[in-house]
C-alpha cells in the first residue's frame, strides 16, 4: 500500500512531535487553573507565563503585548470589531484588500451593515496591492487599515513594511492577518509599524482552536469575550494552557535557525514541479507573483484541467493537495483570491490547484506527487 502523502499544509498542518510530546507532560503534570492562587493554580501560572515569554521573543516584543485566544478567527474579529466599535467616535472608514482571508472578509460585511464605511482594495494579474492605491484609499477618517501578511491561496506578501511607514502619522490601527506567514517569515511589529497581529497555532505544526492576538502597548481596545478577567482583563475565559504551551513550543521549533533550511527546501520543491511539468510539455501558470511569495505555497493553473476532478483522482491515490482556502472548500463558489485577480469570468477559476509543502515532506514525496499528478492530467 504506497503511503499517503500531505501537501495541504496551508489547510493545516501535522502537530510536531516535540509539541505532542510537551502537551502530553503538561496534560499530565500541570492540570490547575492558572488564575488560582494555591500551589497547583501557581504552576500552571508559571507555565502559562513561560510560554507567554516564548511567543514574545519570536516576534521581539514585550510578553504583556499577547492575548492568548481560540485562533485566527477570533483574533481578527477582536482587531477588527472592537476596533471599530471603541473608535467610531473618531470615525468609520476601514481599508482591507479583496483577498483577504474569510475571517477578515466577513467580519467586515457585518461591519458594513453596523453603518460602516470599508474599501476593498484591489489587487493586480499578479495578486499584489497598489501601494499608490492603498495611499488614495486612505482618509481622515480611517480609523483601521487590516490587511494579511501572506496570501493564503497564493502565498503572495503583501508590503506591510510599506503600510506601515505610511501609517506612522495617521490615527488608523494597522492590522495584519500573519497566520499563513508566521514561522516562515521574519515578523518584527515594532520594526514593521504593526499594531495589532493575528497567529493561529495549528498552522505551525501546533494544536487545533488556540492562537494569540499581539496587541501594541498603548492599543486601546476592549475584550471580545466578557467574562472573567483572565489576560488581565483583555480575553476572558480560563486559558487553554495545554494548547498555549503546544503552540510555545511548536512557535520555538519553526522560528528556529532551521527557518532558512526549510523555506529553501519548499522552495526546492517547487522548482522540481515545475521543471517536470515543463519536461513533459504540460502548460502551466503560477496565480502569483513567484518573486514575491510564501515558499511553501504554489497555486498552479494547468490549462484545460478541471481541478475538482483532478483533486479526486490524486485522493484516491492517497496525495492531498487543494484548490484554495479551507474555510471555503466545501463551498461551491469559486476562489474570491483569483476572482479578484483576473475577474470571474475565467476558466482559471476552474483550473487551479494549491500545493502547500511543511513538515514531513520529502523530496521522494514529491517526486511521487509529480508522477501522479502527470499520470492523471
Amino acid at each position: 500500500m504506497l503511503e499517503k502523502i500531505y501537501l495541504d499544509h496551508a489547510a493545516t498542518t501535522p502537530m510536531h512531535p516535540k509539541v505532542i510530546q510537551e502537551m502530553t507532560m503538561m496534560m499530565q503534570k500541570t492540570f490547575g487553573n492558572p488564575s488560582s492562587i494555591h500551589g497547583f493554580g501557581r504552576m500552571a501560572h508559571e507555565k502559562l507565563e513561560t510560554a507567554r515569554q516564548m511567543i514574545a521573543n519570536s516576534l521581539q516584543v514585550s510578553e504583556h503585548e499577547i492575548i492568548f485566544n481560540s485562533g485566527g478567527t477570533e483574533g481578527d474579529n477582536t482587531a477588527i470589531l472592537e476596533t471599530a466599535f471603541s473608535r467610531k467616535t473618531r470615525g468609520n472608514h476601514l481599508i482591507t484588500t479583496a483577498i483577504e482571508h474569510p475571517a477578515v472578509l466577513n467580519t467586515m460585511k457585518f461591519l458594513e451593515t453596523k453603518g460602516f464605511e470599508v474599501t476593498y482594495l484591489p489587487v493586480d494579474e499578479k495578486g499584489n496591492l497598489s501601494l499608490e492605491i492603498f495611499e488614495q484609499a486612505l482618509r481622515a477618517d480611517t480609523i483601521l487599515v487590516s490587511i494579511m501578511f501572506g496570501n493564503n491561496e497564493t502565498g503572495n506578501l503583501m508590503p506591510i513594511k510599506e503600510i506601515g511607514e505610511r501609517l506612522q502619522n495617521h490615527p488608523a490601527y494597522f492590522h495584519t492577518d500573519a497566520v499563513q506567514a508566521y514561522g516562515s517569515q521574519t515578523i518584527h511589529p515594532k520594526e514593521l509599524g504593526i499594531d495589532l497581529l493575528s497567529v493561529s497555532a495549528h498552522k505551525i505544526n501546533g494544536p487545533k482552536g488556540v492562537g494569540f492576538l499581539y496587541k501594541k502597548d498603548g492599543v486601546n481596545i476592549p475584550s471580545l469575550l466578557l467574562g472573567g478577567e483572565q489576560e488581565e482583563k483583555r480575553r476572558a475565559g480560563t486559558e487553554n494552557l495545554v494548547g498555549i504551551w503546544g503552540m510555545a513550543q511548536a512557535a520555538s521549533v519553526l522560528t528556529s535557525e532551521e527557518r532558512q533550511a526549510r523555506n529553501k527546501k519548499y522552495t526546492e520543491f517547487q522548482q522540481l514541479i515545475l521543471t517536470t511539468l515543463e519536461k513533459e510539455g504540460i502548460p502551466y501558470q503560477i496565480n502569483g507573483d513567484v518573486k514575491n511569495k510564501l515558499p511553501h505555497v504554489l497555486n498552479l493553473r494547468l490549462s484545460g484541467v478541471m481541478n475538482e476532478l483532478l483533486l479526486m483522482k490524486l485522493d484516491l491515490n492517497g496525495i492531498a493537495i487543494s484548490t484554495g482556502s479551507a474555510c471555503t472548500a466545501g463551498n461551491i463558489e469559486p476562489s474570491h483570491v483569483l476572482e479578484a485577480m483576473y475577474g470571474k469570468n475565467t476558466p482559471i477559476l476552474k483550473e487551479s490547484i494549491r500545493i502547500s509543502f511543511g513538515y514531513g515532506n520529502t523530496t521522494e514525496e514529491i517526486k511521487r506527487f509529480i508522477d501522479v499528478l502527470v499520470q492523471s492530467l
